[in-house]
């Protein structure tokens, strides 16, 4: 269906925890306060959700956290998802700690995609920015595992004052390898309101240093957040998504459903419409669809992230689900 703007939204990233074995400081606070399980949908509410969401047009979902596989059976979730008229990809974003176990499952579920958050190459940094005190994932080998697979394979890396000199060691992942290497404008919300981003323009003309001939492409998914970049060698595609210095509100197709069961017209503003008490209190399939309905036709116009307003979304990233 169409939102009040004319809009098309396709695209339900769902929320499938809080959790997060990280503790990457744009994200996580360092001591959560974490939802009791009780609070969080069941997967049978998820997939119940979803079948409606199909009904109205939905074809694309996103599993995410806090980091998803955590979460027990994440599988099985996605292989139910797989099973829904109309939807035609899953796809998941992981920080990649605990993928490399869960690929053959997930794999043998269906997941059609998979975008990793790869902030750093370099292991120490890797740790000051994760809190993690385990090693660090062998990144080549991991994406080269989901590329194998036959997954649709992205690396995710916001940009970071702490990374700024890695630009050029991410990108060159798609010299090496056919994924794409988008990096992301931190948004200021929960925790990203006090770290400092880089203009992703900046990144563009450094990486221009070493492939002078960086071209922008179109590609068919009009809803991508992302403007892509091909150059000579680059086996895959550099991506910019820019919320702060480039705003792409006019073509957002999405909608996002946190591990609560609140439905989120935008990521930016603090308005949900709360499935979870329908869903539980015995409401009827229409019910709900009317509630969804309101909800995507409601999706405000654009983000509030420059703006002084009292709306806007006040919860933490990982409670959100990105």
């Amino acid at each position: 269906m169409t939102d009040q703007f004319g809009r098309e939204i396709n695209y339900l990233r769902i929320s499938i925890t809080d959790r997060c074995n990280l503790r990457c400081f744009y994200c996580m606070p360092q001591q959560p306060e974490h939802l009791c399980h009780a609070d969080i949908l069941s997967y049978e509410e998820i997939v119940r959700i979803a079948r409606l969401a199909a009904s109205l047009g939905i074809t694309k979902i996103r599993i995410t956290g806090g980091e998803p596989l955590v979460r027990k059976d994440c599988a099985e979730l996605i292989a139910m998802l797989k099973r829904i008229s109309g939807i035609q990809t899953v796809a998941l974003t992981t920080n990649g700690t605990l993928l490399e176990q869960a690929l053959p499952e997930l794999c043998k579920a269906g997941l059609d995609a998979v975008n990793i958050s790869i902030d750093t190459m370099q292991e120490a940094v890797w740790h000051r920015i994760t809190g993690y005190d385990k090693s660090m994932p062998n990144w080549l080998d991991l994406l080269h595992q989901c590329i194998c697979n036959g997954l649709n394979t992205k690396v995710n890396a916001v940009l970071l004052k702490e990374t700024r000199t890695e630009w050029t060691a991410l990108a060159a992942l798609a010299e090496r390898l056919s994924v794409d290497v988008r990096f992301i404008e931190q948004m200021p919300i929960g925790q990203g309101k006090s770290s400092e981003t880089e203009n992703a323009q900046a990144v563009l003309q450094e990486l221009r240093k070493q492939c002078p001939d960086l071209h922008p492409i179109q590609i068919c998914d009009a809803g991508s957040p992302a403007r892509y970049y091909a150059g000579t060698g680059l086996k895959g595609r550099i991506g910019l998504i820019t919320p702060i210095s480039h705003q792409f509100c006019s073509r957002c197709n999405r909608i996002r459903l946190t591990s609560t069961g609140q439905l989120k017209p935008c990521l930016s503003y603090g308005c949900s419409t709360d499935l979870r008490t329908l869903l539980r209190s015995g409401a009827s399939d229409e019910a709900l669809l009317s509630a969804m309905r309101d909800c995507i036709y409601q999706k405000p116009e654009q983000h509030c992230f420059a703006a002084k307003t009292d709306k806007a979304e006040r919860q933490t990233m990982n409670r959100i689900g990105g």
